[in-house]
């Protein structure tokens, strides 16, 4: 069939060069128009749930919300985690479902859940879906600064809600844009219970008087003078004069009591539950840019950075936007890093080509049929939705020096073709002969080229099957790279025919005239012959170099993924529960203004707390300082590591009752959002007693901090929240005739404070609240003394009929699937994680005992190295027997295709001595090098005896006896001899193309290094193994076949 394809191209070559300008011009259409990110999309498939319950403490959130809806969801279809964070005054439930699931179904499918379980939770509480936005969607933040001094941060928060919100979600790709920090416009009426008391009024009068207030009604249309007019009666609250002048009650005299006779009406924040700050120079506003799932992360920054400088125009004088995170630099820099190791690793294959074959135009064959196989790799990335990324880039990278292979065997052998046919006519060829020729050089190697790339097509199989996050880290790479080598192999029996027929033309240099070939041959010819020589020798020396190379794998360390270093730093560290925000504020504008006086540093934006987002449920223990860093080369020593430049801040901040970690902004909301986990190793223990949990996190977090590797530990405080709990005794309350209800709403609404409407001010609204004053509420003794009104109409203090006690209980309370957990957070110093759990769980099993009932899960990047360290145990045994099948469909027999899958080990060699040099630990990255490595290995073993083949063919038709075993050596060595320039040149080319991949320092490299590192170590010991040993051991089948005949 093979053979078949190439005639037809051949003799339809003009259809064929049509064709090539098509798929040329529909490629760069692709190029120009695929979607630009940093890193794939690695978030699950997730939907949140946020509900607000305002006032209320972490365990009435956790009984009357986020139980409630956690248990119904678990029957959602397809889901796989249920999470349930209860905050003060908020609950977050995020289901995390299985991979492939569609967004919007998932998100269909929970509002199905929604409805049948929003009549269990309390009256007035509706839960809602978060934003259609994955863990990667934080794309740009920006802070809102006013150093004149002109504009409060309450003004500065109002530009943030009303000017700059709605607008920016206009650009295409936003989902959301969430506020945080400043203050939020508040009305505060501050009820006086002596004057109630005095005339009699109770609080919800209070309350429904205000909310009777504030609204605009339509009364429908008059007609006058043939014109109709629209009646409206205008109500709104707008200022302070309308509050106070609102009629509350009438006296006895008629008289009316205003608002402004029992309160005190004033502006001023709202309750908020986080701050940002800039610098460590105080306080600021910023929002937060949320990208919608699967959009265009580049093209949506820069419609944000548009539609910002737009909206500039429109600031206060004095009001600036100060951009703090915006991952278009990473984008752009990874990109561009890529592209220059891309055009970089063209320019070298193409050199290494010309060198070897010594004729431009021959070279030119593979060197056009590098970009059009790049191209139809970048149409079908198009059409599949695929982004472009450093992994997909990276797929590319690591296949273009293997893409030419097929074009430089193909042309190799046209070489010796034409100038044997030319020696035999004794004249120049003509057209005719010449394309014949042609036809025929590519008919002798096609077949086993097609095959051979094809191989390593298959050989990605293994990546295609790992699930989660390792899965959708590296299955761009492996779409990329396999549609990369199909196009490689289609183009080899296609258009590189066509091609040598145009371009291999005038004086084509022979090989014995090239001096690279015959420094090539001057080093192969002798060493082969002495391996031929001693034949046993040369088997057992390539054994004890499998043997050997125990020793450095044993050597090395594991862990998940390397680092992507991207350009950001984000500090994490962790303080005790139960810190106010003021205190908070206070340690955060601290840390700030040490991390700013690093001169690597540009600037440095704090958060404490959590921003108005569904994505966002930081509680105020949790600091999160994005650090974003100077270039390189502006840094006063270049050569310093990111890691040495984060332990110096390390050792810089150093606060009792901080707890650091430092890692960077996008692997850490993946890692929140994937397993709530921030730190590369986490421990999940659940059970039913939160006092339990956190006796046990304790102990593990004491545990953990004697393993030397640990940088800091710390475990959630179950309990460890500060309340001020209300006992109500119901015997006495019901001698006065109050329920519980009835002391509760005086609870939440006079202490707590109740927003009971919204002021309508042009576009802005904001809350109007009902409390009792401060100094009425400040203290346990105030709080006794607060008036309960009763049904007769007296009213009396609530130490009568309750008791007001100080009690430890839940901060926060974290639920799995429904089951109450403690999390520890563990940061270390080592990469080699898997080599970290295996001592910790050894000192956990020997320090902590754990309870019947509870259960304990390792989790972090340590999970999704455990997922995929089992899914590659199946998958790459399976892939090796595609390989097998692949190879003998080629060869036609069992021996050969056994003998070229010897010449995997040989690969592995040269892989893990070159990961043992570079100190890299085994992770998925570098699994997928070695997995690339395979299909490349099995090439240069199919070509070595493919052409030993064709050799064992020439001598048997030329004799009618069977080969003696001198022949038999001699025509293993001959064979390789004579085609050791395709087999240099297609292992050559591999390894230039993986060379600027090693050399590269720009982002992403960190990941790259990983791929290639395996790859070129291998590349390197198949190439000499398989030119030595390989024809060595082939020889022994070939001794046994012709003594069997």
């Amino acid at each position: 069939m093979i053979n078949a394809i190439i005639n037809g191209s051949i003799k339809n070559r003009f259809m064929v060069l049509v064709a090539t300008l098509i798929v040329a011009v529909a490629g760069i259409w692709s190029y120009q128009n695929t979607y630009l990110d940093a890193i794939p999309d690695l978030s699950d498939v997730q939907v949140i749930i946020f509900t607000k319950y305002p006032g209320q403490a972490p365990q009435v959130v956790e009984d009357q919300v986020t139980y409630p809806l956690t248990t119904a969801m678990l029957s959602v279809p397809r889901s796989k985690t249920v999470r349930g964070y209860s905050f003060f005054g908020f609950s977050f439930v995020y289901i995390i479902f299985e991979d492939g699931t569609d967004m919007y179904w998932a998100r269909s499918r929970v509002l199905e859940s929604l409805n049948f379980v929003n009549s269990k939770l309390p009256n007035g509480v509706t839960p809602t879906l978060g934003p259609d936005a994955t863990g990667v969607g934080w794309v740009y933040e920006y802070a809102l600064v006013d150093k004149s001094g002109q504009h409060d941060l309450s003004q500065l928060r109002s530009i943030q809600d009303w000017y700059l919100r709605y607008p920016l979600q206009t650009v295409d790709g936003v989902s959301e844009v969430a506020s945080v920090g400043g203050y939020v416009k508040q009305y505060q009426v501050e009820v006086d219970p002596n004057a109630l008391q005095a005339y009699g009024i109770s609080l919800n009068k209070v309350k429904q008087a205000i909310k009777r207030s504030n609204n605009d009604v339509g009364g429908r249309l008059i007609e006058r003078a043939e014109t109709e007019y629209m009646v409206r009666g205008l109500g709104y609250i707008r200022s302070l004069d309308d509050l106070n002048s609102i009629p509350v009650a009438v006296d006895s005299n008629g008289t009316p009591i205003r608002l402004k006779d029992i309160a005190n009406v004033q502006t001023g924040p709202e309750l908020r539950r986080g701050v940002v700050e800039l610098n460590g120079e105080g306080e600021v506003v910023g929002g937060v840019v949320i990208m919608r799932y699967g959009e265009n992360a580049l093209s949506t920054i820069e419609g944000v950075r548009k539609k910002l400088d737009e909206l500039k125009k429109g600031l206060p004088e004095g009001v600036e936007i100060v951009p703090v995170y915006d991952r278009g630099h990473l984008i752009e820099r990874a990109v561009a890093s890529l592209n220059e190791a891309l055009l970089q690793e063209l320019a070298v294959v193409s050199l290494v080509v010309i060198l070897f074959l010594l004729h431009v135009r021959s070279a030119l064959v593979a060197i056009i049929t590098l970009p059009m196989g790049i191209l139809m790799a970048f149409i079908v990335m198009k059409w599949q939705g695929l982004n472009a990324n450093i992994m997909s880039l990276g797929g590319i990278a690591i296949t273009i020096g293997t893409m030419v292979d097929g074009a430089i065997v193909m042309v190799e052998n046209a070489h010796k073709h034409l100038a044997q046919a030319t020696k035999e006519k004794g004249a120049k060829l003509s057209d005719n002969e010449r394309w014949t020729t042609i036809a025929a050089a590519s008919r002798d190697v096609g077949p086993a080229l097609f095959f051979s790339l094809l191989i390593i097509t298959v050989s990605f199989l293994p990546i295609f099957t790992m699930q989660a996050q390792e899965g959708r880290m590296f299955s761009p790479l492996a779409f990329t790279a396999s549609y990369a080598m199909a196009a490689a192999a289609i183009l080899a029996v296609t258009l590189v025919p066509v091609m040598m027929g145009y371009f291999i033309r005038g004086k084509v240099i022979s090989e014995k005239e090239n001096p690279i070939n015959r420094v090539m041959h001057t080093m192969h010819t002798p060493a082969l012959r002495l391996a031929m020589r001693w034949r046993k020798v040369t088997v057992l020396l390539a054994l004890c170099l499998i043997l050997l190379t125990v020793y450095p794998f044993s050597k090395l360390g594991s862990e998940f993924m390397p680092p992507l270093d991207e350009g950001d730093l984000l500090y994490m560290p962790i303080t005790f529960p139960g810190i106010s925000i003021t205190k908070a504020k206070e340690v955060l504008q601290q840390t700030d203004k040490i991390l700013k006086t690093f001169p690597e540093v540009h600037h440095v934006f704090g958060k404490v707390g959590r921003a108005e987002t569904a994505t966002d449920s930081a509680p105020l223990s949790m600091i999160e300082t994005t650090i974003r860093l100077k270039p390189k080369e502006d840094w006063p020593d270049p050569n310093k590591t990111t890691q040495q430049l984060t332990a110096e801040m390390d050792r810089a901040i150093q606060f009792p009752g901080l707890t650091n970690a430092w890692t960077m902004p996008i692997k850490t909301r993946l890692d929140m959002l994937s397993t709530g986990i921030k730190t590369p190793v986490g421990i999940k223990v659940s059970g039913p007693d939160l006092n339990k949990l956190q006796v046990l996190s304790g102990q593990i977090e004491r545990a953990m901090k004697t393993l030397p590797e640990t940088i800091s530990a710390f475990g959630d405080r179950a309990v460890g929240g500060y309340y001020l709990d209300v006992d109500i005794n119901r015997a006495t309350a019901s001698r006065y005739g109050l329920t519980t209800g009835d002391v509760q709403d005086v609870i939440q609404t006079a202490i707590g404070g109740m927003n009971v409407t919204e002021t309508v001010e042009g576009l802005e609204r904001y809350p109007v609240n009902v409390r009792y004053p401060r100094e009425l509420r400040d203290d346990v003794e105030n709080l006794k003394r607060v008036l309960i009104s009763t049904p007769t109409g007296s009213q009396i203090p609530l130490v009568q009929i309750a008791d007001l006690t100080y009690r430890r209980g839940p901060p926060v309370i974290k639920s799995e699937n429904s089951r109450p957990n403690a999390w520890v957070y563990v940061d270390i110093s080592s990469s080699d994680i898997g080599g970290f759990v295996d001592k910790a769980k050894k000192v956990l099993a020997a320090q902590v005992d754990i309870p019947a009932g509870y259960t304990i899960v390792w989790s972090g990047q340590f999970e999704y190295m455990e997922r995929a360290a089992k899914r590659l145990q199946l998958v790459v045994p399976a892939t090796l027997m595609i390989i097998f099948i692949l190879l003998y469909l080629n060869f036609r027999n069992l021996l050969e295709p056994i003998i070229v899958m010897l010449a995997l080990p040989f690969a592995v060699i040269g892989g893990i001595w070159m990961l043992y040099f570079n100190d890299y630990n085994l992770s998925v990255a570098v699994y997928a090098g070695f997995i690339a490595l395979a299909g490349m290995a099995a090439e240069i073993g199919v070509l070595v005896l493919s052409f030993i083949d064709m050799e064992i063919a020439t001598r048997r038709t030329k004799s009618t006896q069977p080969l003696t075993r001198g022949e038999l050596i001699q025509a293993c060595q001959q064979a390789t001899s004579k085609r050791v320039r395709p087999v240099v040149m297609t292992a050559v080319s591999t390894m230039a193309g993986l060379i600027p991949i090693m050399l590269s320092s720009g982002t992403g490299s960190d990941v790259t290094h990983r791929i290639a590192a395996p790859m070129l170590g291998g590349m390197l010991t198949v190439l000499i193994l398989n030119l030595l040993v390989l024809p060595v051991i082939y020889s022994f089948v070939l001794q046994y076949q012709e003594q069997k005949t």
